[in-house]
């Protein structure tokens, strides 16, 4: 089997710093913005389709589950391998893949979906998921060779 597609192989605890690490990376950028850089964008875009208040447990639930698959599918890798631009551009591949499942689907069954936010969102998506995989392996590494 080839590198890019061998499993990584971390120890439980080196698993678990990784996943925090991605967590924290993905969600401070998702923050910033959700809650800063697109927040008007989104607003005028979806209008009445955003949820107020914020459906807690199921954004709990995504950031839950997509971390676990990030740091699979990206960190974890790149962090085995000691490669930032390894969990970069499989994060990258990754969140534009899984941002697309979401935005492609909606735009196909959900009446009035804005068609103008798929295009930034499938951007974000790669860009956020990427920059998270990319920073949480270098902190990682950064705290390996201590």
């Amino acid at each position: 089997m080839s590198d890019t597609l061998r499993p990584a192989r971390l120890g439980a605890g080196r698993w678990l710093a990784s996943l925090a690490a991605t967590g924290v990376a993905f969600g401070a950028l998702d923050a910033l913005w959700l809650g800063v850089l697109a927040k008007e964008k989104y607003a005028s875009s979806f209008g009445s389709l955003m949820a107020d208040p914020v459906n807690v447990p199921a954004a709990a639930a995504f950031y839950g589950i997509y971390t676990v698959g990030l740091t699979h599918f990206a960190t974890a890798p790149g962090v085995a391998s000691g490669s930032v631009a390894r969990a970069a551009g499989q994060g990258a591949a990754l969140g534009l893949v899984a941002y697309a499942a979401y935005d492609l689907t909606s735009l196909a069954v959900i009446e009035g979906f804005p068609a103008d936010v798929v295009p930034l969102d499938l951007a974000w998506g790669a860009v956020a998921s990427g920059v998270a995989a990319a920073v949480a392996t270098a902190v990682l590494r950064r705290r390996s060779d201590r």
